[in-house]
């Protein structure tokens, strides 16, 4: 399959439990609505709503095992998602997550940082050369150490621009990217702990050339580049029923705003509209929100 966008990230099976009542509360029972095993991850999510949004995309990453590859399979097989360069262990059920949601409040488990425990067994694949050479936009998740660098690398080499998440002023990523944004858990981390936003703002854009988004759940974001004034918008307002996978959806926004050469205004409002969209239904992959969804939240 042709494909426009190359995808390097997390891509894994999220387990997700919504709540009917409060959130959980310790030695309280708590009675479970809906309960799903679909695909997840910042680039799997940012993949399913590229497609529902009509983008041809191709994504690499984290190894797919015996529990997850089959989800995969079969949940991309009637999509636009190319998941050719995918690496299937045997011996290995995949990367998975677990989500309780209730309302605005959510909280993910699972084993991600038995991934870099030492001695630990690589779980995630090196990019392709050709894989990227091919695409007309990439986007990379900062997770893996040398494949996020050489997938950056290949992106500079063969002139791709991409969008990155969550990388700090001072790494490659972020130096070279078309775009970042970086949300409150990389802006609440210990390096920017003393630091306002403005400050965290400051030190990134005079550390690239690309567009810097700050978003900060429902207050108002912030966006610029380098040179000029801080630029502020507040979210779309909508009926809230989940916040899983909002920010994976800005992610996808941005990639579809880059790929279609948007200006900086238009592209974080389109970003924000198709998040708005998002945190309106659940789960979030079988309800990815549509070109006409967001076109029409954008015309309110």
């Amino acid at each position: 399959m042709n494909y426009d966008v190359y995808m390097h990230g997390q891509i894994l099976g999220t387990h997700s439990f919504w709540l009917k009542g409060d959130f959980l509360r310790p030695d309280e029972y708590s009675e479970i609505r809906e309960k799903y095993f679909l695909p997840g991850g910042e680039t799997g999510t940012a993949a399913t709503v590229l497609a529902s949004l009509g983008v041809k995309v191709k994504i690499d990453g984290t190894h797919i095992g015996t529990e997850v590859a089959p989800l995969l399979r079969e949940f991309y097989r009637d999509k636009t998602v190319d998941l050719s360069s995918l690496y299937f262990d045997p011996e290995y059920e995949g990367l998975m997550d677990y989500v309780v949601i209730a309302g605005l409040v959510r909280s993910p488990m699972g084993v991600f940082q038995s991934l870099y425990e030492p001695g630990a067994k690589r779980r995630w694949n090196m990019p392709k050369e050709a894989d990227i050479e091919a695409c007309k936009a990439a986007a990379i998740d900062p997770y893996f150490a040398e494949a996020t660098q050489a997938a950056a690398e290949l992106c500079v080499k063969h002139g791709k621009p991409y969008v990155t998440i969550d990388s700090r002023h001072d790494s490659c990523l972020h130096q070279y990217c078309a775009v970042n944004v970086v949300s409150k858990e990389c802006t609440n981390s210990e390096q920017y702990k003393d630091k306002s936003l403005e400050e965290i703002y400051g030190l990134l854009v005079e550390n690239t050339e690309g567009l810097v988004i700050i978003t900060c759940g429902e207050k108002e974001m912030l966006y610029g580049r380098k040179g000029q004034p801080i630029k502020k918008m507040k979210p779309f307002t909508v009926e809230i029923k989940s916040t899983l996978g909002a920010g994976d959806t800005f992610k996808a926004g941005c990639v579809y705003g880059l790929l279609n050469h948007m200006p900086d205004d238009e592209m974080v409002r389109f970003a924000s509209a198709c998040s708005a969209v998002a945190i309106s239904r659940f789960p979030l992959p079988l309800n990815p929100p549509t070109m006409e969804e967001v076109k029409t939240l954008l015309n309110k």
